[in-house]
């Protein structure tokens, strides 16, 4: 008697694509709408080494952050006076040093917002400078 073969064959279950495209979906949804897209702009600065020669500071302008207002050249201007001037300044010569020294007190977000409207002016060359007496 010739035995009966059986031929089993394993059937795999299927698994459906179709969830898995759903969550790669959802997910790109997700990234596109979560995404920021603004420009980050950055400001160079080089931090000073300690106890190296500083570079000619000669025909630099000083914009002073006080907790109480900007300084530049002697007088409390608010920021967009300060920014047209240097502005008109660094126009005349590019090459021109601005120097911007926050006072104790002043946050590092009001430091950068002036930093930020200074080189928006054309600022090539700005240097932040420490109190020497800390």
């Amino acid at each position: 008697m010739p035995a009966l073969q059986v031929r089993r064959t394993r059937r795999r279950g299927l698994i459906s694509l179709t969830p898995l495209i759903d969550v790669v979906f959802i997910l790109l949804v997700f990234f596109m709408l979560a995404s920021s897209f603004t420009d980050w702009r950055a400001i160079g600065l080089t931090a000073p080494t300690t106890g190296a020669a500083g570079g000619s500071v000669e025909g630099a302008l000083l914009v002073e952050i006080r907790p109480d207002g900007l300084r530049f050249a002697g007088e409390f201007l608010p920021l967009d006076t300060v920014a047209e001037r240097v502005g008109t300044r660094v126009a005349r010569a590019p090459e021109t040093t601005v120097l911007v020294r926050p006072t104790p007190g002043v946050d590092l977000q009001r430091t950068v917002t002036v930093l930020d409207r200074l080189v928006a002016v054309g600022t090539v060359n700005v240097s932040v400078i420490r109190d020497p007496a800390r």
